[in-house]
C-alpha cells in the first residue's frame, strides 16, 4: 500500500466518527423539533414546598439551580437545553399525612403547578389533553401536566378524585411506598392481595374520567389486578425492567407482556438503585452494615457514624450510567416492542442521576444513545413522546365511550381515622 493511500485512509478513519456524531446530533435536534419530548415524572413541586414553602419567587427557577447549596436537577434554562416539550409534574405528598391532610396538601401542590405556569407564561402552559401537548409544543412552550403520586392523595374518596381531575390532574399513581386502604404497594407488606373492591372501582372511575392509571410503586399483584380491570391503556410513570434489575419498583416480564396487550407504556426511570443492580445491592449492603453497627454500638451514635465512614471508605459506591438506562429500554423493546417505552426520569425526586443523565439538560444524550444502538428515527420519536401521546388519546376515547354509557360512581370506602 502506498504512503498516499495510507494517509487518506487514516484521515477517513479520524474524520468519519466525528461526522457520524454530528449526524446523530442533527437527528436528535430534528426529533426534538418535530415531537414533544415528554418526561413522565419530575418532583419539582415538592422542591418548592420543602425549600421555600411554595413561595415561587423565593426559588429562582429561571436561573441555574445546580448552583444552589443543595443543587437541583431542574430549572428553565436546562429544560430548554434538554429540549423538553412536555413535563408531568409530580404532586407527591408524604404517606405519613392523615386522610384529610393528604387531600389538602395535594391541592396545595396542584395549586403550585398552576402558579408556576402563571409565573412563567412564556415558558409553561397547562396541558389537559394530548392535543394540548402537541399545540403547546408547537408554540415553543413546555406543556405542563399534573400527576398525583400515591392514591393516599384522594383520601379514599371518588368525589375528591373527580375534583382533582377537574383541576388538572391527569394521572394518579395508585400507591407510593406504603399501601393505601385499597391497594398494595411494591415496598410494603401485602395487606389486600392487590386491589380491593374499592380499588377496582377507583380504576374504573379513572377510566371513566380519562385519568391515566399509573402503576409505578404498586405491587405486582396490584399491577395485574389493575390491568385486568382497566379498559384504557395504563402507564408506569417512572419504572424499569425487573429482568435488568430485580428491584421491587421495576416491572416483571410477565407484567410487561400484559402491558403490551393493554397497549400501555413503561416510562423508564433514572433513579440509580432502580437502574443498576450493582447500585441497588451496594445500598442493601450499606443498610445491613448500619443495622449491624447499631446493634454493636447501642447508645453510641458516634460509633455507628465512624463505623459507616470506614465501611464506605472500603466499599465505595458504584455509579449507574446512561447506558444502563438504555439497557432497560433495550429489554422492553426486545420483549414487547418499542411502542411501549417512554421516559420518566424522577429528577428532583432522587439523588444524583446516572453518569450522562445528570439533569434535565441531558435528554439529547439519551436519544443519541438510542440512535447509536440502531433505533430508527421513528423508534426514537415514539420513545420521546409519540407513545405517550397515543396512550393519552386512547384513554380519552375510552372516557368518552364510558361517559356516554353511565354516570360517576357513588361507591364509598368507610375507614375510621386511627
Amino acid at each position: 500500500m502506498n504512503t498516499r493511500l495510507l494517509l487518506m485512509l487514516l484521515i477517513v478513519a479520524l474524520v468519519a466518527p466525528a461526522a457520524h456524531a454530528r449526524d446523530f446530533d442533527e437527528q436528535v435536534l430534528k426529533i426534538l423539533a418535530e415531537v414533544p419530548l415528554i418526561d413522565g415524572h419530575n418532583d419539582v413541586p415538592w422542591q418548592f414546598r420543602s425549600r421555600v414553602k411554595n413561595k415561587i419567587e423565593d426559588l429562582r427557577f429561571h436561573q441555574d439551580t445546580s448552583r444552589l447549596d443543595k443543587p437541583m436537577h431542574t430549572d428553565i434554562p436546562r429544560l430548554k437545553q434538554g429540549g423538553v416539550g412536555a413535563q408531568f409534574w409530580s404532586v407527591w405528598i408524604p404517606t405519613s399525612l392523615s386522610r384529610y391532610e393528604a387531600v389538602a396538601v395535594t391541592l396545595e401542590q396542584i395549586d403550585l403547578v398552576h402558579r408556576l405556569n402563571a409565573r412563567f407564561p412564556e415558558t409553561f402552559e397547562l396541558a389537559l389533553t394530548a392535543d394540548d401537548v402537541v399545540r403547546i409544543h408547537g408554540s415553543g412552550k413546555i406543556a405542563s401536566l399534573i400527576g398525583m403520586e400515591g392514591g393516599h392523595s384522594i383520601g379514599n374518596s371518588l368525589g375528591v378524585l373527580r375534583m382533582m381531575y377537574d383541576i388538572g390532574a391527569r394521572y394518579m399513581t395508585l400507591t407510593h411506598w406504603k399501601n393505601t386502604d385499597w391497594a398494595d404497594a411494591a415496598t410494603d407488606a401485602p395487606a389486600h392481595g392487590g386491589l380491593t373492591k374499592f380499588g377496582k372501582e377507583v380504576v374504573r372511575e379513572m377510566n371513566r374520567m380519562g385519568m391515566l392509571i399509573d402503576l409505578s410503586h404498586v405491587s405486582a399483584k396490584t399491577m395485574t389486578d389493575a390491568l385486568k380491570v382497566s379498559k384504557a391503556p395504563v402507564i408506569f410513570s417512572h419504572s424499569g425492567a425487573s429482568a435488568i434489575n430485580p428491584h421491587p419498583r421495576n416491572v416483571p416480564d410477565a407484567v410487561l407482556k400484559k402491558v403490551k396487550r393493554n397497549r400501555g407504556i413503561v416510562m423508564v426511570d433514572f433513579l440509580e438503585s432502580y437502574v443498576s443492580k450493582t447500585v441497588w445491592e451496594h445500598g442493601a449492603k450499606a443498610r445491613a452494615e448500619k443495622a449491624r453497627l447499631q446493634t454493636m454500638h447501642l447508645g453510641d451514635p458516634t460509633g455507628v457514624e465512624n463505623g459507616m465512614k470506614a465501611w464506605h471508605a472500603s466499599n465505595p459506591a458504584p455509579k449507574s450510567t446512561l447506558s444502563d438506562v438504555v439497557d432497560h429500554m433495550d429489554h422492553i423493546k426486545k420483549l414487547i416492542g418499542v411502542d411501549y417505552i417512554g421516559i420518566g426520569s424522577d429528577f428532583d425526586g432522587m439523588g444524583p442521576g446516572p453518569t450522562g443523565l445528570e439533569d434535565v439538560s441531558t435528554y439529547p444524550a439519551l436519544l443519541k444513545e438510542l440512535l447509536k444502538r440502531g433505533y430508527t428515527e421513528k423508534d426514537v420519536k415514539k420513545i420521546a413522546g409519540l407513545n405517550l401521546l397515543r396512550v393519552m388519546r386512547e384513554a380519552e376515547k375510552v372516557a368518552k365511550k364510558l361517559q356516554a354509557k353511565g354516570h360517576a360512581s357513588s361507591m364509598r370506602l368507610e375507614i375510621k381515622e386511627k
